[in-house]
């Protein structure tokens, strides 16, 4: 993926368009009014999301040893909200696929603001004079046209053509998810010269920002009392990233290829640690 290419320029945003269009189907208004009528559900995961997991990531590529583009782009993944993925595992683990939804949504419009502050501040604080020329008003620009546009269109869809975006929503998670595994597998065969070599810087910090904040995410739904429901939806929302949100900014917006490295190796270890999660709930499941 080299910045300027068809791919980077072209495919990729397109493809995230429509994995975010995609969430937009599903979205009903009932969604967003839990945010008023549960509040405290959704407060809890936003503030795990948006707050904790940053601060989590920061503290980590602080004292990890990591180039510095690497650790930028970790940052990005942190700033990054949850996919469709998250809903999609949510649901399998009967968690409340509802609140994951919900979360997804608003986050993803939150990170219009957010991401751009966060990417701005790593990549000064980690890159110092080698730091590339950036413009926060053009990353949230990009966030806000291949994020909530997408959303918004789908929404639309959902609500004036409901029969239509009901038979098209499951194959339009399929579709997102074959763009979604492309998009990963491209990234990582992008740098495949040099994967050994990233995946052994990135790799292991990645691994423990996922089960640190997946961790970290559990607990804090525990102590404030959630309901086992709310509690897989907040863990899986924290452990898996929009990847490909992290790509797109990382060499469409930003034009750094090393900084998407974190994203990559993330979204495929993310399967993994999710896997672990889900494997108890489904041999529970299959037990009873």
């Amino acid at each position: 993926m080299q910045d300027g290419n068809i791919v980077t320029q072209v495919f990729l945003p397109l493809s995230l368009a429509f994995i975010m269009f995609s969430l937009g189907l599903a979205l009903v208004t009932a969604d967003f009014k839990r945010v008023l009528v549960q509040p405290k559900d959704f407060i809890i995961g936003a503030i795990s999301q948006v707050i904790v997991l940053p601060a989590i990531a920061f503290g980590l590529v602080s004292v990890w040893t990591l180039e510095p583009a690497l650790a930028v782009g970790v940052m990005i993944l942190a700033a990054s909200p949850g996919g469709v993925t998250s809903n999609l595992m949510t649901h399998l683990a009967k968690g409340d696929t509802a609140l994951s939804v919900s979360l997804t949504a608003v986050i993803s419009l939150l990170g219009v603001v957010t991401l751009p502050v966060i990417v701005g501040f790593a990549i000064t604080n980690f890159m110092g004079a080698a730091a590339p020329d950036i413009s926060v008003v053009r990353i949230s620009g990009g966030v806000f046209a291949i994020t909530v546009v997408p959303v918004i269109i789908g929404m639309a869809v959902r609500h004036f053509w409901t029969n239509f975006a009901i038979g098209f929503e499951r194959w339009a998670k399929i579709i997102a998810s074959v763009l979604f595994a492309v998009i990963i597998i491209g990234a990582v065969l992008s740098v495949r010269d040099n994967i050994v070599a990233f995946f052994v810087q990135a790799g292991p910090i990645t691994l423990a920002l996922n089960v640190v904040m997946m961790a970290v995410a559990f607990f804090i739904a525990n102590i404030t009392g959630l309901g086992v429901r709310q509690r897989t939806a907040i863990t899986l929302e924290c452990g898996l990233q929009n990847g490909t949100l992290t790509i797109f900014v990382a060499v469409t917006l930003i034009g750094n290829q090393t900084m998407m490295v974190p994203g990559g190796i993330y979204s495929l270890l993310m399967f993994v640690t999710a896997g672990i999660y889900l494997l108890p709930i489904f041999r529970r499941d299959g037990g009873e």
